[in-house]
This record gives C-alpha cells, structure tokens and sequence, in this order.
C-alpha cells in the first residue's frame, strides 16, 4: 500500500495538481484500490486555486497519516506560503520521513525554502528558472521534463507534473504498471499545433 500526500494551498496551479492526483488514483484503482490519494491543506476549508477552482481538504497538516509520497504543487500561491513557517516547517518534517518528495513547477521553491531541495537538481517551469537558480544552493536542469536525484523527483510546469507521476508509479509498481495506467487515463500527447497529424479528420 502507498499512500500519496499532495498539499494544496490558496493559488496552487489545478493541473499541478490534479494531474498527479488522477495518476494515483487510476494507479490504485488498478491496484484494486491498494492506495490512498490525500489532499492536505493548513486548514479544513475550501482551497481557492490558481485559476479559480475550490477544493476541499481530506486532512489537514495536522492530520494525517505517515506519506509515501510528498507532492508540492507550484501556482502563484507558492510565493506567499514560502514565507509561511508552519507550511514550510511541516513540508521540512514530512519530507524528511517520506520515501519521495516531488514537486510540480514552482513547488520546487517551496522545498528548497524547506530544505529538501538544497544541494540537488531540479527543474522546474521554464519562466522561474532564472529566479530559482539565483536562490542558491540548487542545480536547476533546463529542458528537462523530469529530474530524478535520489528520493527527489522535480518536474516543470503543469503536464509535466503527469510525466513524474507516471515514472513515481512505475517506480513503485512497475513500469508495466505504469504503462496500464497510462492508457487508462489515455494520456497520449499529441499537442494539436505541434502533432503530425490533426486529432480529427473528416
């Protein structure tokens, strides 16, 4: 069994987010429902996100059981709660007893405020690069989706959050695993402006 933290805060980007969150989820259904997937806030009420969605807490940072796997999501919010000692102390606490610590774009500020980010590689959106390296006592990795170092997995912004979150559970599980998921969730990327051939033809 794992089980998944992924922390929400006030200006956290959804899909940073909710990209991650459906790959757990599909991974544990696939898993008969071995895994448990939490939303965890500062406090038990609605959440207002990035781009406006509301999202309710399972539990709180207070409240909650031993995590698996730490997700910090990016989103402008990032820069207000990095001065937030309670958010930054528990992020600091919690990486420290879970297996993997991960982020989506700009949550990797938020574990380098906490320290887990200190001294390793990272990536991160390719907008915060610049401001990210300037703090110091980081490597970031440009043109990088992903970075793995050690239990670190880091990623750059909002799809990419959905690329570490399938190679996480292909680590955890397999990556035949995580090939079953991925067709699952139908991720298949083929940006239309990008792609060879257009998504609908008739």
């Amino acid at each position: 069994m794992t089980t998944y933290g992924i922390l929400i805060f006030d200006g956290a980007e959804e899909l940073d987010f909710t990209g991650p969150w459906e790959v757990f989820t599909a991974s544990s259904m696939l898993r008969e429902h071995a895994d448990t997937v939490l939303l965890i806030a500062e406090h038990p009420g609605a959440v207002r996100c990035n781009k406006g969605m509301r999202v309710l807490p399972d539990r709180t940072l207070d409240h909650h059981p031993p995590l698996d796997v730490l997700l910090v999501p990016g989103g402008n919010g990032t820069r207000r709660e990095v001065s937030n000692p309670v958010l930054v102390d528990w992020i600091r606490a919690t990486a420290a007893d879970a297996a993997w610590t991960t982020s989506v774009c700009t949550g990797a500020l938020l574990l380098h405020e906490a320290g887990p980010a200190r001294g390793r590689r990272v990536a991160t959106h390719h907008q915060f690069e610049d401001s990210l390296q300037a703090r110091g006592d980081i490597t970031v990795v440009r043109d990088a989706r992903y970075v793995v170092d050690e239990n670190l997995v880091t990623s750059q912004g909002v799809s990419a959050g959905i690329d570490m979150a399938l190679w996480l559970i292909g680590r955890l599980h397999g990556r035949d695993h995580a090939r079953d998921v991925r067709r699952y969730i139908q991720y298949e990327p083929a940006p239309p402006y990008l792609a060879d051939e257009p998504a609908v033809a008739v």
